[in-house]
């Protein structure tokens, strides 16, 4: 287990292999979790029980009430989630733009901008911050080690505000991976599907170099 956060609490919304297994390990980080869906909590709870323990199931207000979000629902249902919940809240985007399972999105398919862009302009009064959707649930709880280990995992975060993505990065570090800092929320399309960061599995110095290697491209 990690020190704990000095993070008061953390909403998840969405309880499936994604929002169950980040809220495993945040909550083994000594964070308070608390998971909503559209359903009753009383549907979710033996699930957390055995999925995530530690972590409560509520009322999606109650969830959305907490200090930062993690929106963990299929993106093509982000549209679902009432954004006035989520007003001035820091919102992570773990989510991912899966056009041959969920099929064509024209939010996605015919917009310029990376898909976190996107859910910005939905979440309008809320802060969001792209990370957690580049590494496999089944690796989330698997691949954690503790600060400082040889072997530690690194997961970009993209984002406008610095001190939201200090806030998810800290979330990170106690969840047992390295943060690495990546810059806007545009460069957020670095760690989309198909891209070299979410296709591997990378180090605070291998995202550093494909950074590097993407700036230099750009010029």
């Amino acid at each position: 287990m990690q020190d704990q956060l000095p993070l008061a609490t953390l909403g998840i919304l969405g309880a499936g292999r994604v929002g169950t297994a980040l809220a495993k390990q945040a909550a083994a980080a000594g964070v308070d979790v608390k998971v909503a869906t559209a359903k009753d909590p009383g549907e979710i709870s033996l699930i957390l029980e055995f999925m995530a323990p530690g972590a409560r199931a509520v009322k999606a207000a109650e969830a959305s009430a907490q200090d930062v979000l993690i929106l963990a629902v299929p993106l093509h249902k982000f549209q679902a989630v009432d954004p006035q919940a989520l007003a001035g809240k820091i919102v992570i985007d773990a989510m991912n733009y899966w056009a041959p399972t969920d099929g064509i999105v024209d939010h996605f398919e015919n917009d310029p901008r990376s898909s976190s862009e996107v859910v910005q302009s939905y979440f309008r009064e809320s802060t969001v911050v792209k990370s957690l959707n580049h590494i496999g649930y089944g690796e989330f709880v698997a691949d954690a080690r503790p600060s400082g280990d040889p072997d530690r995992r690194a997961l970009a975060v993209a984002g406008d505000d610095a001190a939201a993505k200090a806030a998810v990065a800290q979330l990170i570090e106690a969840m047992g991976y390295d943060a690495a800092d990546i810059g806007p929320l545009s460069a957020g399309v670095l760690l989309e599907p198909g891209s070299r960061i979410f296709s591997g599995r990378q180090t605070v110095e291998s995202i550093a170099a494909i950074m590097a290697e993407e700036c230099a491209m750009a010029r």
